[in-house]
């Protein structure tokens, strides 16, 4: 394996870890802490996410094709620059953004408490945004710093970097909720601010890791500057212009749900208050938009990394003129993605009380959020993929103005909506505005490229077909075993219930997909031997 693949597997294995420990650690979290004290971290996470993307500005990737270019020039020199200016710009923006969450903090959980009857008061949700800010001052200098060893396509210090910061933010959020609200019996609130305080901490986990790095490949960066035998006459300036206009497409793909989570954030109380439903209000918001979100997203996690890996692929082909070759590569991306999705989030919505009962505590109003909320993770792969393709044909503006439309409908929509059906006219105007985002992306990629599959509109309908079957069988399993062992009543028989039912859904979704030959037209020849080893082929 050569290096640069080597670097590529490892960079590519550790975000996949990093992003898996993200999602475990909501459990025990939420066992912790307790089902109505969720809501306050993610009062204080959502605005911080959006600052972050502010405060980066997609620096990182920038600086990381910025030094690759100049390195390949033989200009070392020039990559040198741009890391200590860009290490003291993040620094900047890093400190500018904290400052302005905290001053924002206030007038934020204003907008987030609309009633005496909710669980928090504004005082407390500005607490807890305060104490996340903190991390604000670190995590963009070390973004950075992690886009400059990758320019030089050393992708280890990213990886190692990224892995530890999870580690030790989830061991900090983990032991400090767990002392206080377990040992010391103390308030939610104090282990809400110490756990999102622990985004901090782990940036300075990551921050040693790197440092680590930097001193083991410094004295290798040191020579090859000094042979340096070229050096760009190009101004800093210039490149962070260019910086900013290739990045700010980047920013919104990225902060693309945390945008729509927000305008449920600022508006769902409000609109729960004008009907009289303070008291649950914040209840629901939590079931909405941290523990059914956590789990809507795994399917989505699965479907764009193995779509979007075509990406590279579409460019190339773009830059080529070669159409034919590029709608093959966009049919694929579609195919997968549905193939993936569509029975995933069906199959989350079948077994929703299974599943909330066993990843949280049985909720009938829990489940039912879950339930209706899984299909919309369908249109949060597609919106990803479309936009990457826009990205893959250099058509990024687009994706800003799709986005944006698509947040625009959203909170038009969201306080009547949430007024006449509360959690579900929320999903609805989230289903409402990305179908809207997707639409635009998909009219620029038609009018682009004269884009327009049959094969795709064919096989997304034989998906569903097969859906559909996998359904109807998860259904019957369900009933035959809740009929033959008695009610999903302990966490226990959730498990058995879930993992049987999820068994038979797998199994016959793949074997009827290999039957049809669908399987092995998206995944390849050699899924077949896989397959082969049980029954399937």
């Amino acid at each position: 394996m050569s290096s640069l693949m080597k670097g590529t597997a490892i960079l590519t294995i550790g975000m996949f870890l990093s992003k898996v420990l993200g999602l475990i650690y909501v459990f025990p979290f939420y066992a912790i802490v307790g089902e109505k004290n969720v809501i306050l971290y993610q009062y204080a996470y959502i605005p911080y996410t959006i600052m972050l993307s502010i405060a980066i500005s997609g620096a990182p990737v920038a600086v990381s094709k910025f030094v690759s270019k100049y390195n390949a020039m033989g200009d070392y020199e020039s990559g040198r620059r741009l890391l200590k200016s860009g290490l003291l710009t993040m620094l900047v923006t890093g400190f500018l953004t904290f400052l302005l969450l905290n001053l924002l903090a206030i007038p934020i959980a204003e907008i987030v408490i609309r009633s005496e009857k909710q669980v928090f008061s504004v005082e407390q949700v500005a607490s807890v945004i305060r104490w996340v800010s903190y991390a604000l001052i670190v995590v963009p200098f070390m973004s950075l710093w992690r886009g400059f060893f990758q320019g030089y396509g050393i992708m280890e210090p990213t990886a190692y970097s990224q892995l530890v910061e999870q580690i030790v933010r989830i061991v900090f959020l983990l032991a400090a909720s767990f002392i206080v609200m377990i040992i010391l019996k103390g308030k939610a609130e104090t282990a809400i601010a110490l756990s999102v305080f622990a985004a901090f901490i782990g940036a300075i986990g990551g921050i040693a890791v790197l440092f680590h790095f930097w001193k083991k490949y410094r004295p290798q960066m040191n020579e090859l500057r000094r042979k340096s035998q070229k050096k760009s006459n190009i101004k800093l300036t210039e490149i962070y212009v260019e910086v900013i206009r290739y990045s700010i497409p980047m920013i919104f793909v990225g902060i693309a749900n945390p945008l729509f989570q927000l305008v449920d954030m600022l508006t769902f109380n409000n609109a729960m208050k004008h009907i009289g439903m303070s008291e649950v209000s914040d209840l629901y918001l939590s079931m909405l938009n941290f523990t059914t979100h956590k789990v809507v997203i795994i399917p989505v996690m699965l479907a764009t990394s193995l779509s979007l890996a075509l990406v590279p692929t579409i460019t190339k082909y773009f830059n080529r003129n070669e159409f034919d070759l590029l709608q093959n590569a966009m049919d694929k991306s579609y195919q997968i993605l549905f193939f993936i999705t569509l029975p995933a989030a069906i199959g989350i919505s079948l077994l929703s009380h299974e599943i909330y009962f066993l990843l949280y505590s049985e909720s009938e109003m829990g489940a039912k959020v879950l339930a209706h909320y899984a299909p919309v993770a369908v249109l949060f792969a597609l919106f990803q993929v479309t936009a990457a393709l826009l990205q893959g044909i250099d058509y990024q503006k687009w994706i800003v103005f799709s986005l944006l439309t698509g947040i625009l409908v959203k909170l038009m929509l969201n306080t009547p909506l949430i007024e006449a059906m509360q959690v579900d006219g929320a999903i609805l105007s989230t289903a409402i505005g990305y179908t809207i985002s997707i639409a635009i992306n998909l009219i620029v990629l038609k009018k682009v490229l004269n884009y327009n599959s049959k094969v795709v509109v064919r096989r997304t309908m034989l998906i569903v077909i097969l859906t559909a079957v996998m359904a109807v069988c998860v259904m019957l399993a369900q009933k035959v075993i809740i009929w033959l062992a008695g009610p999903v009543d302990s966490k226990i028989s959730s498990l058995f219930v879930a993992l049987i039912c999820v068994a038979i859904g797998v199994y016959v979704y793949a074997f009827i997909s290999f039957r049809t030959g669908l399987a092995q037209k998206l995944l390849g020849e050699r899924i077949t031997r896989i397959a082969g080893k049980f029954g399937l082929k």
